[in-house]
């Protein structure tokens, strides 16, 4: 049977990564983890997974800061059942290039054992965020150019 995580410890984990200090945020992180951010990973670097307390904790402390500076993120919604965690948050950050302000929600869907995250699959609202990094909206029309006025049913 797993144990529960209490709302302490999940309000200490995001205290901690609000402020994003990976000295403070390491604790929290169990050294067999699992970490996946889905996004496009030609835009945003570091979406997709990865495996182990030390590529985490690079993840948050320099392959982020290497395309934006997040100066706020805000968890709105923390919900915690049993051993597991689902959050509704947004962040907003800085790009570096241009230091324009990009801001998007995400998710957060986190498994811990023993006080610390095992597991973490973040869900960003990757389309608004890759529009926001780009400076400009995503064509989606696939090519396709209507003839005149058209409504879909």
């Amino acid at each position: 049977m797993t144990e529960p995580v209490s709302r302490a410890v999940v309000d200490a984990f995001y205290e901690a990564y609000t402020e994003r200090d990976v000295d403070k945020i390491a604790p929290f992180i169990d050294d067999d983890v699992e970490w996946t951010i889905s996004g496009p990973v030609d835009v945003l670097p570091f979406c997709g997974t990865c495996r182990g307390k030390a590529a985490v904790l690079d993840v948050i402390g320099r392959l982020v800061p290497s395309v934006f500076h997040v100066f706020c993120f805000v968890p709105s919604t923390i919900l915690v059942d049993g051993d597991k965690v689902a959050s509704l948050n947004r962040l907003w950050a800085n790009r570096n290039v241009d230091g324009r302000v990009i801001s998007y929600r995400l998710a957060h869907f986190l498994r811990f054992r023993n006080g610390k995250i095992v597991e973490n699959l973040s869900l960003i609202d990757s389309f608004d965020a890759v529009e926001q990094v780009l400076g400009h909206p995503l064509d989606i029309s696939g090519g396709f150019k209507p003839d005149g006025d058209h409504v879909a049913a």
